[in-house]
């Protein structure tokens, strides 16, 4: 088990969380790619007890899943960065914590991927193309 701490973007909720880094995967489902507004979305296992929310409360959005269940998404209601997923209601909770909103998230390269039918597949082509290390200050910025 590793111990991580996080925020969103804009700071105003925080977390803290014991996740198994052996368990960290890449989903490559429509809903990771349309609610990370990416090409896929990587969360790490915390189970119950071993996530909290530390600063702030989260909005809640829960929404129906490919495999037929439901997700309680977990996510700042500010600036909107998604937190976790977990199951709702009362249920025992196992939380899918978002990888890239941890300051430990260097340290946690995935292990898996699922939904590989829906992956994109330019994304075996990224290594092949030129980058910098920055974005150039003529760039149009996001």
């Amino acid at each position: 088990m590793m111990k991580i701490d996080g925020s969103c973007h804009c700071g105003a909720l925080a977390y803290e969380a014991e996740i198994d880094p052996e368990k960290v995967g890449v989903c490559h489902c429509v809903d990771c790619q349309i609610l990370s507004g990416g090409a896929f979305r990587t969360g790490a296992t915390a189970p119950e007890g071993a996530f909290k929310i530390t600063h702030g409360t989260a909005k809640i959005y829960v929404k129906d899943t490919d495999a037929g269940g439901r997700r309680e998404m977990g996510f700042c209601g500010d600036c909107g960065t998604h937190i976790y997923s977990a199951p709702p209601g009362d249920a025992r909770k196992q939380y899918r914590v978002r990888v890239a909103t941890a300051r430990q998230r260097d340290q946690l390269p995935p292990t898996r991927q699922i939904w590989m039918r829906s992956a994109q597949t330019w994304l075996t082509d990224l290594a092949g193309l030129p980058g910098e290390a920055k974005q150039s200050p003529a760039a149009v910025s996001d």
